[in-house]
């Protein structure tokens, strides 16, 4: 007999892992935007995300969406909440608002589900929630997806975590297990509180990795050294390896701007230096490439791409973000192509449809990974994309 799963939230989060689940459960998707679960139940994936697109398209799945509460969350055994939580500079820390939201509209209808939060939360959260609504069924299971690999990753995951001791973690992990395509894999089941941290530093360490190699390509630039040749021989140290190591921006995206700063807001009675500097080090990044593209003196600069990287269509918290603010206030204008945006501006800058077009108008293009569209103008490229991968 198929669980009966109900997934709120139909980003990246929850849309992978509804079609995760619907491998092997009756899955439920549910969201509040009308579109995306038209989308879902038209077979046609929300976000961009090769797998998603191919299983939707050919496996067989158990899946159906829908915007109406009742229906999703009444019958559910399982309740998964994927929703956003962004972080909130004013109170410091992760808005759960949408986490909450999902929960009391569980509890009224009345049922009794098992609720697993995915969305990324404070340290010390989950425990608060469920003394605050007085239920004790509500496990944190952290995801470590990237964007537009976030099905792979559910298929092939590199661990399992799970924020319960007892049987119901133990059943929320063979979950999750018996859908990934491999099963011979670490499932770690912790304290609620550790699951939540173990979060956030995995994030962490990806962002101070990401702060370090970008920080040598500061230091060889001010040089006038070869990055290269530098990065090549420091991590031919197996101890630290060949990987994650393309300098850029900075770091960017959904997930690691807000779980460093929430990290940072945690360690608020706790003494550190450290993770403090990962966060000021991305700033520092991000204002000298400004000034590096501003002393090439461009009166028009572009910015090719909004998005991360390939195969995503997220802006949120994107570096090249930060770099427009800050060449704009250094009176240099901007115009933007990215082939996601149908609008003539976007957040004030001018969007540009035709790519021959955006070529011309620009003095320096801004790239943050290189691209063979960009090949014919590769004098006018600005990027410090040193391996020519994500």
């Amino acid at each position: 007999m198929l669980r009966k799963i109900t997934v709120a939230g139909l980003g990246y989060v929850g849309m992978s892992n509804s079609v995760l689940l619907a491998l092997r459960n009756d899955v439920c998707a549910f969201d509040i935007d009308q579109n995306r679960v038209d989308m879902v139940n038209r077979r046609i994936s929300p976000i961009i995300d090769a797998d998603v697109t191919d299983y939707l398209l050919k496996e067989k799945l158990s899946l159906h969406a829908t915007v109406d509460a009742g229906i999703a969350f009444s019958c559910a055994e399982y309740v998964v909440v994927a929703t956003p939580t962004n972080y909130d500079p004013e109170t410091n820390e992760f808005d759960t608002s949408s986490i909450e939201q999902v929960i009391g509209e569980v509890l009224s209808t009345g049922n009794r589900p098992v609720i697993i939060i995915k969305s990324t939360i404070p340290v010390g959260y989950t425990e608060k929630i469920k003394n605050r609504f007085g239920y004790q069924k509500i496990i944190f299971c952290p995801e470590f997806l990237r964007e537009g690999r976030a099905l792979h990753d559910n298929l092939h995951p590199s661990r399992l975590i799970v924020g319960d001791r007892s049987e119901t973690g133990r059943q929320v992990a063979e979950i999750f297990l018996e859908s990934a395509l491999d099963k011979d894999i670490p499932v770690l089941r912790t304290g609620s509180t550790e699951a939540e941290a173990i979060k956030l530093f995995s994030n962490t360490y990806l962002a101070m990795r990401v702060s370090y190699f970008n920080e040598l390509d500061t230091f060889a630039m001010r040089h006038c050294l070869d990055t290269k040749s530098i990065i090549d021989g420091v991590c031919a140290d197996p101890r630290i390896g060949m990987h994650y190591n393309n300098p850029s921006f900075g770091y960017g995206g959904y997930c690691l701007p807000k779980d460093t700063r929430q990290l940072l807001a945690n360690y608020e009675d706790v003494p550190q230096n450290l993770i403090r500097a990962i966060v000021e080090s991305n700033v520092t990044r991000k204002d000298f490439i400004a000034r590096d593209i501003a002393s090439r003196s461009p009166d028009v600069v572009g910015i090719f791409r909004l998005v991360m990287k390939s195969g995503s269509d997220n802006f949120r918290s994107s570096s090249v973000r930060g770099l427009m603010d800050r060449l704009k206030e250094k009176g240099i204008n901007i115009v933007i192509f990215e082939p996601l945006l149908q609008d003539l501006f976007y957040d004030g800058f001018p969007v540009i449809g035709d790519l021959d077009e955006f070529k011309r108008k620009a003095d320096v293009i801004v790239a943050n990974r290189r691209s063979q569209e960009l090949f014919d103008v590769a004098e006018k490229v600005y990027t410090r994309d040193i391996f020519c991968e994500n």
